[in-house]
């Protein structure tokens, strides 16, 4: 994560607590903060300006990892619990220079986390909202697991959640159709091909266009894809090939996409059948 000079010293004043937007650190404290990332200063004679060592430490971890984590600590609550501040004065002060880095700072709980701007992604919506079954909160994760790691640059995990997201919407819809489903062994294109049976998505279909085909042998590569791709490049196994970002953002994209468009069938598929098991009126 790297910060243009600007945003470092406006972070740089939020450490220090030098603008009176968050709480005064003393030399000493300065030091005891920056060594939690991997320094090893200490405090004593000579020690130069609060502002100049601040700004200092932060070129040294710029366009490093460890800047995001310097960030999100800096704005830890707890460190705002007993004084006369407002965290969400220091939130918006800063960013505003983090928007011209393409970075925000976002509530995640009871803390902020690091998001990156100006990324196309998709945003997948679900009909299990409000439901408490396992499976549907799940998806519900994994949705914002996806989200929420490739933002924060772990590309892997995204994949590992990209790839859980597609086995549990799959898992879920088998379920609707089927009450008692063959148990699941891990193999993701056989349970997509059990799914397809149930929502009529068979590419061979001859009632379907051409080019609709195309597009549903596209969807089995996929899964395909997903189940090879979370074994060679995501968190869950032995990696043989590290993943950039828009491998990583290809991934959940297409994951979602592919969810969406399983959940506007599935729902296409049983209001037919629902029409077709109603009595009519001239019955």
């Amino acid at each position: 994560m790297k910060l243009s000079e600007q945003t470092i010293s406006a972070l740089g004043s939020v450490i220090t607590g030098d603008g009176k937007r968050s709480p005064y650190r003393t030399g000493l404290q300065l030091v005891s903060f920056f060594n939690q990332f991997g320094s090893e200063d200490t405090y004593g004679n000579g020690f130069p300006s609060r502002w100049y060592y601040a700004e200092e430490k932060l070129r040294e971890f710029n366009d490093m990892p460890t800047m995001k984590d310097i960030l999100v600590s800096a704005l830890d609550p707890r460190h705002f619990l007993g004084k006369e501040l407002d965290i969400n004065v220091a939130i918006e002060h800063l960013n505003q220079f983090l928007e011209f880095d393409n970075y925000e700072l976002r509530p995640a709980g009871k803390k902020w986390e690091v998001y990156k701007l100006g990324r196309s992604q998709i945003e997948l919506s679900h009909p299990y909202e409000n439901s408490v079954e396992i499976t549907h909160i799940f998806i519900d994760e994994q949705i914002k697991k996806c989200d929420k790691k490739l933002a924060e640059g772990d590309f892997d995990g995204a994949i590992t959640n990209a790839r859980s997201l597609v086995e549990a919407v799959l898992s879920a819809i088998e379920k609707e159709f089927d009450h008692n489903p063959p148990e699941s062994d891990g193999n993701l294109p056989k349970l997509y091909k059990r799914v397809q049976k149930h929502l009529n998505l068979s590419p061979g279909q001859e009632s379907l266009a051409e080019c609709l085909r195309q597009i549903l042998s596209g969807l089995t590569s996929i899964v395909s894809g997903l189940a090879t791709l979370r074994n060679t490049m995501s968190d869950s196994h032995v990696i043989s090939y590290k993943p950039l970002e828009h491998h990583a953002r290809l991934a959940v994209n297409s994951a979602k996409t592919l969810c969406d468009f399983l959940f506007e069938t599935k729902e296409y598929q049983m209001q037919k059948q629902e029409d077709n098991t109603t009595p009519s009126a001239a019955d």
